[in-house]
């Protein structure tokens, strides 16, 4: 009888040594043959006519008066009504409460939330650092928090009541 030294079991196929080895895993397919030389660039073009010419100048200063009144517009609306605004910040995050909304940033990435897309904000003191943690809930059970290093553990107080008087203003307006 003979009898086999070392495991039965064949080796597996695995995408660390064979990345064909993942199911719907294809490789990219050229869209043109390599071999196919590129359209010759015509060296020149013929000028426009001195009619069209000046149709095209006009045509693209009517395009950049609109753009710069369509511009004009926006920062009329963005004149923030008077109101308490709630900002904290340290090295690396950000937080802002005024009369549009949150707004978080940590590093690179940010947030925002309309007073409408809000179903509460929660802050917490840590309690033997200087971290005050703000976290915003929105109605689909979604929790987002930043933490914020405070300079000073007196700071946490100050950052308390400063966002209590944001959300007394502007959260009730907008709740249900």
């Amino acid at each position: 009888m003979e009898q086999r030294i070392g495991s039965s079991s064949q080796p597996l196929d695995t995408a660390a040594v064979d990345p064909a080895a993942i199911p719907g895993l294809t490789s990219p397919v050229p869209t043109e043959p390599a071999d196919r030389v590129p359209d010759p660039v015509p060296l020149e073009k013929e000028a426009p006519p001195a009619e069209e010419e000046a149709a095209q100048k006009e045509a693209v200063q009517e395009e950049a008066a609109s753009k710069t009144e369509a511009e004009a517009e926006p920062e009329a609306e963005t004149e923030a009504p008077e109101g308490p605004v709630f900002e904290a910040s340290d090295r690396r995050a950000k937080i802002i409460a005024d009369h549009s909304g949150v707004r978080l940033a940590l590093d690179d990435q940010e947030c925002e939330f309309r007073w409408d897309e809000i179903g509460a904000v929660e802050t917490e003191t840590s309690r033997f650092g200087k971290r005050f943690t703000v976290t915003v809930h929105t109605p689909d059970r979604r929790w987002y928090p930043v933490e914020i290093e405070a300079k000073a553990k007196s700071q946490h107080q100050e950052w308390e009541t400063e966002l209590d008087a944001v959300l007394d203003t502007y959260f009730e307006e907008s709740a249900p």
